[in-house]
């Protein structure tokens, strides 16, 4: 199964263009204040971890995901790697941008995969139905809450 969910947004760095520029090319520490991730860390070239999400029948599900970090001039981008060997698991890629005054443009695109056990009768596809819809409303939440998880490990002004 293959759930889609994106965001896009903006926030403003207070303390202008090369802060904003440091931030988002940091994404240990602009993705800091985000609760729903556990286990997150960076390289030079490469950010990983877990996003934790809540799916009703089937609890907490820890999708791990990896990205390839690349720097460009105005800000970076994230582009996913895939993760062999797991049930479950999500591609997070995304990109981020700072502009003059301290402006930043985020856009994040998560493609969760998880395996199901394979439906059988009307009531394994109704069952595969209900998780597909309550994982995907989950996906949607975790996209919605970015927002604030950033704006939570920006400097106070």
């Amino acid at each position: 199964m293959i759930l889609r969910a994106e965001q896009t947004f903006g926030l403003r760095h207070p303390h202008g263009q090369a802060a904003a520029l440091a931030f988002v090319r940091d994404p240990a520490a602009a993705l800091a204040g985000v609760r729903f991730l556990r286990g997150l860390d960076a390289s030079e070239t490469e950010v990983w971890g877990e996003l934790l999400v809540t799916v009703p029948l089937l609890g907490e599900v820890d999708l791990p995901f990896r990205s390839e970090l690349r720097r460009t001039p105005q800000g970076a981008e994230l582009l996913p790697l895939p993760l062999s060997g797991e049930r479950a698991w999500v591609a997070v890629s995304g990109q981020a941008a700072a502009t003059e005054g301290g402006e930043m443009t985020f856009h994040f695109q998560f493609q969760a995969h998880l395996a199901t056990p394979e439906a059988e009768g009307w009531g394994g596809a109704a069952f595969e139905k209900m998780v597909q819809a309550a994982a995907g409303r989950t996906l949607e939440r975790v996209a919605k809450a970015l927002p604030e998880g950033l704006a939570a490990g920006l400097p106070p002004a």
